[in-house]
């Protein structure tokens, strides 16, 4: 049905029918496939619910969050932490440039790096925004306890920890040895 999105129950029903004959480790199918749906469905109401009013996408946030942590930061270290490339970064800091939440300056040592940092708008703009996201991620935890967050945040942690301990040695194993870089949307790989 065109327009309609399809409920976890109906998702994971129609899994099971397709892969159903595969020999597979279903319990870590359904758990990644679960972080999955729930960072995009967690993503999309923080972005709708108290992001929108403040015109900021999910990775403007996620920027002004990071520096409003790290303070002021290399492009190649905020586009780390966010999640992007450095030219998505580039995009985006242009656009909260222009906005007066974030300030470019050339990195002191060389002026072909760029250093950002918020603009005392964009401190103002996280602290008013801060309670309100949070508050958010309260709602979105509401089904679970105190312990099942904790739970679940440990579960996580150490999802993160087994990437950033094994994962690239794992992706060059898949790869037979070869150091690929990882793809970006819109780009070929060498080939």
């Amino acid at each position: 049905m065109p327009g309609r999105r399809r409920s976890i129950t109906e998702t994971e029903q129609a899994v099971q029918e397709r892969l159903g004959g595969f020999e597979l480790q279903r319990e870590q199918m359904a758990a990644v496939a679960n972080i999955h749906r729930a960072a995009a469905a967690v993503r999309q109401h923080l972005e709708n619910s108290v992001l929108r009013p403040h015109d900021l996408t999910w990775t403007g946030f996620v920027v002004l969050w990071v520096l409003w942590i790290w303070g002021e930061a290399e492009t190649w270290s905020v586009a780390e932490e966010a999640g992007v490339s450095k030219g998505t970064l580039t995009g985006i800091a242009r656009t909260l440039e222009s906005r007066h939440l974030v300030a470019r300056a050339p990195h002191p040592d060389d002026g072909r790096r760029v250093l950002l940092s918020l603009t005392p708008e964009g401190e103002e703009l996280m602290e008013r925004l801060f309670p309100s996201f949070n508050a958010e991620e309260a709602f979105v935890a509401t089904p679970l306890s105190a312990e099942d967050c904790l739970r679940l945040a440990n579960g996580l942690r150490a999802i993160v920890a087994q990437l950033e301990e094994h994962g690239e040695e794992r992706r060059r194993q898949l790869l037979d040895g070869r150091d690929l870089a990882p793809r970006r949307s819109g780009r070929r790989s060498r080939q």
